[in-house]
């Protein structure tokens, strides 16, 4: 049997580079046709409602429908502030995304898949106790600073690729692993009518479909933030040697 320190030195193990390609792959058509639906409505809202007649929480300054709101004067359904309303439009939105919206779900059964794989063999292996999970004598504020005053120092230092990783890179996976990316399975498969008819429980943890469409989107935009810091990293450390230990493993 592997001791830690064995477990430790070795390169990725082949189901790791396999699922880190298939989701790697997976993420980047989802942010790509994820970027193409928010371009027809840039608007969240909380709750379960949210149209172009509501205030929004907050709108992307992104795509070619970004405040382009034009509607006669509203007339409303019921008497009463804060009632339903309705309106003409007085321009037609640009609306032409539904190759993106089967890319996207195209896109998010190839990440689901991938990411159980993950998960369970990560799980199963010990991969995500022995690698990317923080020990208990890690979690301490001063190795927490020693390592940001590392990775802020240039030329940045080129450890070989692979476990073990520093305390900021295990509290940087496990959040993306064990956080965002299921958050943004679940927020997604509740939009979807058909899964939320059957499954209204998930309306009830998000609070609606338009709570978990935000949701969504925070959970991409924490990685997307994640992916460009990543090659970020790997470019300041070695871009080669890391592509090449996770083609083929060392």
């Amino acid at each position: 049997m592997s001791t830690t320190g064995e477990f430790e030195r070795r390169g990725h193990s082949r189901w790791v580079r396999l699922t880190h390609w298939m989701i790697a792959l997976a993420v980047l058509v989802l942010l790509y046709s994820g970027v193409a639906i928010l371009m027809v409505h840039p608007r969240f809202y909380w709750g379960q409602a949210g149209n172009d007649l509501m205030r929004p929480l907050f709108e992307v300054p992104l795509g070619p429908n970004y405040h382009t709101q034009q509607f006669s004067a509203q007339t409303p359904f019921l008497t009463g502030p804060g009632g339903a309303a309705t309106a003409d439009r007085l321009a037609e939105p640009w609306n032409q995304n539904g190759w993106a919206r089967s890319l996207h779900f195209l896109g998010a059964w190839a990440f689901l898949f991938g990411l159980a794989a993950y998960l369970t063999l990560g799980t199963l292996t010990g991969h995500a106790r022995q690698r990317l999970l923080p020990r208990r004598g890690e979690l301490t504020g001063s190795a927490l600073g020693q390592d940001i005053k590392a990775h802020l120092t240039l030329p940045m230092p080129a450890p070989p690729p692979g476990a073990p990783y520093g305390l900021l890179q295990k509290l940087t996976y496990a959040l993306i692993v064990f956080i965002a990316l299921p958050l943004m399975v679940l927020t997604g498969v509740t939009m979807s009518p058909a899964i939320a008819a059957n499954w209204p429980v998930l309306l009830d943890i998000f609070g609606g479909t338009q709570s978990a469409r935000t949701l969504h989107f925070f959970s991409f935009s924490v990685i997307a933030m994640f992916l460009l810091v990543h090659l970020m990293m790997i470019a300041l450390t070695g871009p080669v040697r890391h592509l090449r230990a996770m083609i083929v493993g060392a």
